[in-house]
């Protein structure tokens, strides 16, 4: 989306209510994604009203969700949605496993981007 600077990123997350941290680790992560990839933004922010060269990211925490994202592209004309919801904790415990395998043997600090050669 960087060559269409009349789109506005923002992002929404949701999960449980047990959970902590606010925005999740998922959240920023996406956020700082859009930020290196889009010259348009220059930081995030949890907050109601933020400037043109900042992501907004609503969190919600909500019964027992185990976790939605989603990422608002919006114009006057319309608006382009990108959202991942989460029906349970599986996903994330199988990558939890998945990470455990590929570190053995390694040593160093790594990210689920180094496990998934992203």
């Amino acid at each position: 989306m960087n060559n269409h600077p009349n789109y506005k990123a923002s992002m929404k997350e949701i999960h449980h209510t047990q959970k902590l941290d606010s925005p999740s680790g998922t959240a920023i992560s996406l956020a700082n994604d859009i930020i290196f990839n889009n010259h348009q933004y220059t930081k995030w922010e949890e907050a109601e009203i933020v400037d043109s060269h900042t992501i907004k990211i609503d969190s919600e925490r909500q019964g027992v969700v185990p976790g939605t994202h989603i990422i608002y592209y919006q114009s006057e004309i319309d608006t382009i949605t990108i959202a991942h919801e989460a029906h349970n904790r599986i996903g994330f415990a199988s990558g939890a496993v998945l990470a455990a395998e590929w570190l053995a043997g390694k040593s160093g600090l790594f990210s689920m981007k180094d496990v998934l050669g992203i």
